[in-house]
């Protein structure tokens, strides 16, 4: 039996524009280091799919959408700062594990 990724997302960019290159980097740094061998990151690009982003309701892009680890997670907007969006997505960043050590 084959289980399922501990990190499930799904990542709705608007073609290759700078906002879209900075999201897919950003998510793809956060599944290297979260989720080394258990990461499903799916990117739609909604202007060729534009129907998988009216199934999930995605209005604005870049949206991710976490669907594992639970509990679901939808984000709007900027991904490009990294400990912003670990701090959404309820994941430690390595500057708090840094800080904690310290103390």
């Amino acid at each position: 039996m084959e289980e399922k990724p501990e990190g499930v997302f799904t990542l709705f960019v608007a073609g290759g524009s700078s906002r879209s290159r900075t999201a897919i980097a950003s998510l793809r740094q956060i599944c290297a280091e979260h989720f080394p061998n258990d990461c499903d990151l799916t990117i739609v690009d909604v202007l060729k799919e534009p129907e998988l982003a009216e199934e999930k309701n995605v209005l604005a892009t870049p949206t991710l959408i976490r669907e594992k680890p639970l509990p679901s997670v939808r984000l709007i907007g900027d991904l490009s700062d990294k400990v912003r969006l670990l701090a959404y997505l309820n994941l430690p960043s390595h500057q708090a594990s840094e800080a904690k050590s310290q103390s």
